[in-house]
């Protein structure tokens, strides 16, 4: 099952991109024995500000996908029940899996109607940076609990 986190804007060169860049290869390696793979990043850009325009710019990303939308009223899951969530699609024949991660005003309500699931970092508010690199690093960690690494230590 191939993975994606597809977001609107793009990273400047910072210690978060650096982050998501690893997590995702660590991923994407370890992944490959678990038919889990490749975990890809996707920064896409609106030309108009405004939901309802990077909406459309995301749309173009979803073919075919389940989506898990990033959005503080979605649901916080510990890293194991995000791991079985992730091989319960795999398993299911889910072919691609994408995540998404909105601007700076949160993503469109038609596109969380559209969403097959809702996922919460907690109540706070975080830098869309920094929720970047810990949704990749959540992806590599839920890869690491299925193939049975220590990574993850509960």
């Amino acid at each position: 099952m191939r993975i994606g986190i597809v977001a609107i804007g793009r990273l400047a060169r910072s210690p978060e991109t650096e982050l998501v860049k690893l997590y995702l290869e660590r991923a994407t390696n370890a992944g490959r024995a678990l038919g889990l793979g490749p975990v890809e990043a996707v920064e896409v850009e609106s030309r108009k500000p405004g939901k309802a325009a990077e909406a459309e710019a995301l749309q173009a990303h979803l073919a075919g996908a389940h989506v898990i939308a990033c959005d503080e009223h979605g649901t916080a899951r510990p890293s194991r029940a995000f791991a079985d969530e992730i091989a319960r699609l795999r398993d299911d024949g889910v072919r691609r899996l994408v995540f998404l991660i909105g601007g700076a005003d949160g993503l469109d309500p038609g596109l969380l109607a559209r969403a097959n699931d809702k996922l919460a970092f907690g109540p706070q508010t975080w830098p869309h940076a920094l929720a970047r690199a810990m949704l990749a690093e959540q992806v590599y960690r839920a890869v690491t609990i299925l193939g049975g690494s220590p990574y993850h230590r509960d």
